[in-house]
């Protein structure tokens, strides 16, 4: 492998400009996950066993050139997958970030980052922010969510740690003094986006002190409506009537997002780390 690091203009959402993904494929298996069979991900699970070596000759190069960015851990793979407790490989890459100076967005599922909270301290101590960005902290740790419902996340993320659990190690990096938020991404449409489930979603992120929310709509893959035909058959047509290819419409989205804000707005819970546009 010649490279790791994907430079890449910043995510006017996640504020990243880097991302790094030391794994292809995550054996947390969700159903929905946009990434496999995609060109970003195929359909074989490889640990890129020479990622940190590679990712420190990428990162000394940009920081030569003094392009200090968020780089995102990680954006097409979970970086504390199960397979992480054997490869380590997130954690030599948060060793080289740490000695180079970026900062980093943590995106994961996954109980498994509290392994490495003082790597991110120290991340956070040297990081060096894009100069309009100094107000946000050197470290966001970012929660990925789908559905409270406990027996619903056992069906939709076979593999990954409960919301529950999620939502208990979110409390836990706040109270080391850490940045962090939930994506609540994707909703799953007559599944996870009723309206009773979404102020749900906003009062839980109010009760555990998150510090942001994002609400983010599926992205429609083959591989997830085949799951559908063979689990919920019954919803097959409801998102054929929602989706005419991989997006949701924009009728749907932007509903789904004017309901979001507004809840946002009456709980007092931030709507993304920086203001951002929702709608189409």
């Amino acid at each position: 492998m010649k490279s790791v690091l994907n430079r890449h203009k910043r995510d006017e959402w996640f504020l990243d400009e880097y991302s790094v993904n030391p794994y292809s494929l995550c054996d947390f298996n969700c159903r929905y996950c946009y990434i496999r069979g995609s060109k970003y991900g195929g359909e074989t699970f490889a640990a890129k066993i020479n990622a940190p070596v590679v990712l420190q000759k990428e990162l000394r190069r940009e920081s030569r050139k003094g392009r200090y960015g968020f780089i995102a851990l990680s954006s097409a793979t979970e970086p504390w997958m199960n397979a992480e407790r054997k490869y380590g490989l997130t954690r030599k890459c948060l060793e080289v970030i740490a000695a180079l100076r970026f900062p980093v967005h943590c995106i994961t599922k996954s109980e498994l980052i509290l392994r490495d909270v003082e790597l991110l301290e120290e991340v956070e101590r040297r990081a060096v922010l894009p100069a309009d960005l100094r107000d946000i902290r050197g470290v966001l740790v970012t929660f990925s969510i789908s559905t409270l419902d406990g027996e619903m996340a056992k069906i939709m993320e076979p593999g990954a740690p409960s919301p529950e659990k999620r939502l208990e190690t979110l409390r836990k990096i706040k109270e080391m003094g850490f940045c962090a938020g939930i994506a609540y991404i994707p909703v799953l449409p007559f599944i996870s986006d009723s309206d009773e489930e979404l102020e749900e979603m906003v009062k839980v992120a109010k009760e555990v002190g998150a510090d942001y929310v994002f609400f983010g709509d599926l992205t429609l893959t083959d591989h997830f409506l085949t799951f559908l035909k063979e689990r919920f058959p019954e919803l097959v047509e409801k998102y054929r009537s929602v989706y005419s290819g991989s997006h949701a419409s924009n009728l749907y989205r932007n509903r789904l997002y004017r309901k979001v804000k507004e809840m946002c707005e009456r709980h007092r819970v931030r709507l993304g780390i920086r203001p951002i546009s929702f709608f189409s």
